[in-house]
């Protein structure tokens, strides 16, 4: 049964949304700088590519929805002050002149920002499902460009850098990790390729 989503809520959800894939634009141009694998560097190109798309597809489902892009909420400052937190973090480790480490420390942040990135997708996508009105077509139409590329973000930069640090501990790795080489795009999917790992090996 279709309901009307709580107006107040719904828009601090999608602020932080924009505000995430703000942010996640900025992550990735650093997260690229730190990555020495030419796999995983072309496989976050392709990221940022994809994330500067999902700004401007919700700048449009803002504008359809009369939203203000430049509003400021409480939790949208929150999410900006994470993103450039990450971004610091990246720069730190990469200016202590350990490459390596650096590329590890730009996987752990590009898989916490893109935590943040799918669960606003997934929820998202609820209201598109069970919404009513102009939002729930508005939010569809965002959900079905955004959706599916969040998960594969999350997904395979999870696996890019549990094998990379399982490389860097001196064990055998599965580098490009099973995530990718199964081409992953669910939760399930994630969790058969990780448990087919040593299969891999």
């Amino acid at each position: 049964m279709a309901r009307k989503a709580d107006e107040t809520r719904l828009h601090e959800l999608l602020y932080q949304a924009l505000e995430t894939e703000a942010g996640g634009i900025e992550i990735y141009r650093t997260a690229i700088s730190c990555a020495v694998n030419d796999d995983l560097k072309e496989e976050w190109q392709g990221y940022l590519d994809e994330t500067k798309t999902h700004h401007r597809t919700l700048l449009a489902a803002f504008e359809k929805l009369g939203l203000d892009p430049e509003a400021q909420t409480p939790g949208r400052k929150v999410v900006a002050h994470i993103g450039e937190s990450l971004v610091k973090a990246m720069k730190m480790a990469k200016e202590a002149g350990d490459p390596g480490a650096a590329q590890l420390v730009a996987g752990e942040c590009v898989v916490l920002a893109e935590t943040k990135d799918h669960m606003n997708w997934e929820l998202i996508g609820h209201v598109a499902e069970h919404g009513a009105g102009d939002v729930k077509k508005v939010l569809a139409e965002a959900h079905e460009i955004i959706g599916h590329d969040e998960d594969h973000h999350l997904y395979h930069t999870t696996g890019w850098t549990r094998e990379l640090w399982i490389d860097a501990l001196g064990f055998p790795a599965v580098i490009p990790p099973p995530e990718e080489v199964k081409d992953v795009e669910t939760a399930i999917g994630a969790a058969r390729a990780e448990h087919a790992r040593e299969k891999m090996l």
